[in-house]
């Protein structure tokens, strides 16, 4: 990761420039060194680690292009500004082919210097956190599943623009997390985030809470509020439940979007504001606008990035993830001695639906630490489970539960554990089916399945790669 004070390396063989950029550096708080040879920039790099390094072309001892293809064959983690006074197309072109993050022209002024150095730090941040993926955590989310990875994807690549995300999910699969991660990958991370629950505020405060009011505006305005919009200048503003708006609101929200401007209720002045939105809603937005309920026009102005996070349970392990994190947090918090769960309590947790999510899981781990003592938490510690609340059966091929299933007894026996069928194979056959039984229309047996299409389109992709993988 960066350090506080980020690393420079400025590479130049004339002494007067190079005192002449470290100058131009020097308000930015950077730690910035001087080499002139490539001989000496390897040295240091190699000691060092800085994460920029500003290449002249034209060494004593070499080409700065050469150096270049150095640092990027030894997979060194930094960025490389090129700069030279005789240029041609065909060298930039070559420089950018080889790695190198810009081609700067001498002369240049010190502002375009600041900020393509500014910049190569933002990349190579960004390239630090996006190493995450493919690990089980990723700004604050745990999972490692192939739902969450591409979650992490689409996050990585939206965090650095100013492009409006539409978060789906249903309540408890952790839309607030995605819009932090948005917003501390972003560029305005270091400006404020606002976020505003448009479900929890009443319809008839919602206006003042989103854009303002000066005094007296209306019954109970007592003083001046700046509201979230101006709030989250220079920021992120993050819509939580962005549906339960209502259709004035809804028609000032757009105005708002168009213009990138605020006013104020019951305030003629209007003012120009700078804000990046991230929205939420655990509705179907499509659906909301078939209703009436949520204006098209405002839908398709919010949805330019659309993020879809996976339920709980269509998250593969990520459960067991998940509760060893919350398990280890709570037990520390609590001064208890859980070290983990025991492999029966394990097959539990992942057979359980858990239709609250997250939060659910999280709660549910919570009342065990606290009631419960011990090194290894089993089955019967979890609140879910003690009472003999059992997760959803899988009905079978014949369309019955299996027998024995859900402790109901009356008489009939528990399946021998190799009648067991895994419940992958379960989830597979049984959207198979739903897909056949509606002619092959996606969305349609999504519907009648109770999920997002997208989640059968994810699950069908998953299932041609390990077909092409098992060579089929």
């Amino acid at each position: 990761m960066i350090r506080s004070e980020p690393k420079v390396l400025l590479v130049e063989d004339t002494c007067a420039l190079a005192e002449t950029y470290k100058a131009y550096l020097a308000p930015q708080g950077w730690d910035v060194h001087a080499v002139s040879t490539g001989a000496e920039a390897m040295a240091f790099i190699g000691r060092e680690a800085p994460g920029v390094v500003v290449l002249d072309v034209n060494l004593p001892d070499g080409n700065g292009l050469d150096l270049l293809r150095q640092i990027k064959a030894r997979e060194i983690p930094c960025e490389v500004v090129i700069i030279t006074g005789k240029a041609s197309v065909s060298m930039a072109v070559e420089a950018m082919r080889e790695g190198a993050f810009d081609f700067v022209m001498k002369p240049f002024s010190a502002d375009r210097l600041r900020v393509t150095i500014r910049n190569a730090f933002d990349r190579l941040n960004l390239t630090n956190r996006l190493q995450e993926l493919g690990s089980d955590r990723f700004e604050g989310m745990i999972g490692r599943s192939y739902a969450m990875q591409t979650v992490y994807r689409i996050i990585g690549n939206a965090a650095p623009t100013n492009a409006t995300v539409f978060i789906t999910g249903e309540s408890g699969t952790g839309k607030e997390l995605c819009a932090h991660a948005l917003h501390q990958l972003s560029k305005r991370s270091g400006g404020p985030m606002i976020s505003i629950n448009c479900a929890a505020i009443p319809r008839d405060l919602l206006e003042s809470e989103i854009f303002g009011h000066v005094k007296g505006a209306f019954t109970g305005a007592l003083a001046d509020r700046q509201g979230a919009v101006l709030s989250a200048d220079g920021g992120t503003l993050f819509l939580d439940e962005v549906c339960e708006m209502d259709a004035r609101l809804q028609s000032k929200m757009l105005r708002f979007l168009q213009e990138k401007t605020v006013q104020r209720v019951g305030e003629d002045k209007v003012r120009p504001v700078d804000v990046r939105i991230v929205c939420a809603t655990n509705r179907d937005p499509i659906g909301e606008v078939a209703a009436g309920r949520f204006r098209e026009d405002l839908y398709y102005r919010l949805h330019v990035v659309p993020v879809e996070l996976p339920a709980l349970r269509e998250r593969d392990d990520d459960v067991i993830l998940i509760a060893r994190h919350f398990l280890d947090r709570f037990s520390r918090e609590d001064g208890k001695s859980f070290k983990g769960f025991t492999p029966a309590c394990e097959q539990r947790l992942l057979a359980y639906p858990w239709p609250g999510n997250i939060r659910q899981l999280q709660n549910v781990i919570r009342s065990a630490v606290v009631l419960n003592n011990g090194e290894m938490m089993d089955e019967t510690m979890l609140p879910v489970f003690a009472g003999g609340a059992e997760p959803a059966v899988p009905v079978t091929a014949g369309g019955e539960a299996p027998t024995g299933a859900g402790g109901s007894g009356r008489g009939t026996s528990r399946p021998a554990p190799e009648a067991i069928e895994p419940l992958d194979q379960v989830i597979r056959r049984t959207i198979e089916h739903a897909i056949e039984a509606c002619g092959g229309n996606i969305p349609r047996a999504a519907n009648a399945l109770g999920v997002s299409p997208s989640t059968l389109y994810r699950r069908i992709q998953i299932w041609g790669q390990e077909r092409e993988s098992a060579g089929e």
